[in-house]
């Protein structure tokens, strides 16, 4: 059977899933809210104004996160980019259909069996685009424009320069208009993304809208603009507070013209980092240990936030455990959606805890995976496992940075929280494609020095 076949068939199938998921009579008035997922890339725990931060200056994102709900334990499926965005999308965990590592260039993508958030709110009347950053697949079948998104200005792979440069059509640095290639010639890719999305938004009209905006910031490469790192002439981290001042930016520019349409009360806002802040780009995970690419909690705990206008009589923070899974269902509950009996979602809607109805964790426990490394949350416990190594156990509740390790002290929580992690493990599948074995030498060794509390030994195979 070919390729061409499967993917036709698996499309069939993901069609006929969102047919009988719709409403049977679609309210396509603007009576429905407009949904914003803002997602920031390698933005370091502390590195925002609402999480605590007095040297990165985010007033915009602080001023909806001071309206709105901030989630203290939230965390994000993966702790690298791609499969990241894979469970955000799918609502799943991303092992359960082989994406459990970054995609490399020109490989396959997301499984197409797979429904996206995209998928479900377009069938029921959402005008639907992403702009910035799509990370999931770069061949046709697996590109924005096939998996839900009615519009599409971004690139297709990890990461690009935020200035001017003319790659080759194909790569996957180079720019597109939904399948058509539109080399950048902007000034800063970042406030380009604003301008795209608030021209999106105009021509959405009275239709509720679903707008994905992926930014590349502050991931690396660190570019900015001058005026930017200006603003901050003693920092030591000048070139990334400037990169994230001009995220905040965009997002101000995003806010305001909600706020001419009168749409900002209409509107719901999710903000949220893709992983844990890179050693590479200097970002700050305190309080936590770790970062991106490991299963410590600075590698998945993410600053995360909901705004909603005047919708919610809501706790101004809200402490449960919770993920970016949870954004699937939540966003069909705002929308009136039914969820189709077949679509197994991971995630938990998290309205009834924004309103109250509901108190508590939303998940009893989170599951982390990436190759050689795993990991389980389970209340304040943490499970770290290590192949080729052991365990580490902490309770976090008395000792949030991860530095004792308890697995030789108390074996019934390890017990416990193995079993369930094997227990979990037996839903997923065999990676589709794995990382290099330098790549994979160096985060198991970077594992090894972070349980033993000891400096890390080197940051990439060179």
């Amino acid at each position: 059977m070919s390729s061409r076949f499967l993917l036709a068939f698996s499309s069939i199938i993901v069609c006929f899933r969102l047919v009988i998921g719709c409403s049977t009579k679609p309210d396509l008035t603007s009576d429905k809210p407009n949904i914003i997922l803002i997602l920031a890339d390698d933005l370091g725990n502390n590195d925002t104004g609402f999480q605590g931060s007095t040297l990165i200056k985010t007033p915009n994102l602080d001023a909806l996160a001071s309206n709105g709900t901030i989630f203290s334990d939230a965390h994000v499926s993966a702790t690298v980019c791609s499969p990241s965005r894979a469970g955000i999308l799918t609502g799943r965990y991303q092992q359960f259909f082989g994406h459990e590592a970054n995609i490399p260039p020109h490989h396959l993508g997301t499984d197409t069996t797979q429904v996206t958030i995209a998928d479900m709110l377009r069938a029921n009347g959402y005008t639907t685009s992403i702009i910035g950053k799509w990370h999931l697949g770069e061949t046709y079948s697996y590109q924005p424009n096939s998996r839900g998104f009615d519009h599409f200005w971004g690139y297709l792979g990890g990461h690009r320069s935020y200035f001017a440069e003319n790659y080759p059509e194909g790569h996957h640095m180079a720019v597109y208009t939904n399948r058509t290639y539109t080399p950048f010639t902007g000034n800063y890719f970042t406030d380009t993304q604003a301008d795209t999305a608030n021209a999106f938004i105009e021509r959405s009209g009275d239709k509720p809208f679903f707008l994905y905006l992926s930014f590349s910031a502050p991931h690396a490469p660190l570019h900015a603009l001058e005026e930017d790192k200006a603003l901050f002439p003693k920092s030591e981290r000048q070139v990334y507070a400037a990169m994230v001042w001009a995220m905040d930016r965009a997002v101000g520019k995003v806010v305001q013209k909600l706020k001419e349409l009168n749409k900002l009360d209409n509107t719901l806002i999710v903000f949220l980092s893709d992983n844990g802040g890179s050693p590479v780009n200097n970002s700050n995970n305190l309080p936590f240990k770790g970062f991106k690419g490991n299963k410590f909690e600075g590698g998945h705990r993410v600053p995360f936030f909901v705004h909603w206008g005047n919708k919610m009589n809501s706790e101004k923070k809200f402490d449960g455990l919770s993920s970016s899974l949870d954004l699937f269902p939540t966003f069909l509950a705002a929308a009136g959606i039914e969820k189709p009996a077949d679509l197994p979602l991971n995630g938990v809607n998290l309205l009834p805890y924004l309103e109250k109805t509901k108190t508590g964790n939303p998940h009893e426990q989170l599951f982390f995976r990436k190759e050689l490394a795993a990991a389980v949350r389970d209340a304040n416990w943490k499970l770290i496992r290590l192949d080729d190594f052991g365990y580490a156990l902490y309770d976090l509740s008395k000792d949030p940075y991860e530095t004792k390790n308890l697995i030789s002290e108390d074996s019934e929580q390890a017990h416990k929280m193995k079993s369930a992690l094997e227990q979990w493990e037996k839903s997923t599948v065999k990676p589709w494609w794995n990382e290099s074995k330098p790549w994979q030498k160096v985060t198991f060794d970077i594992h090894v020095d972070l349980i033993k509390n000891q400096a890390i030994r080197r940051l990439s195979p060179k």
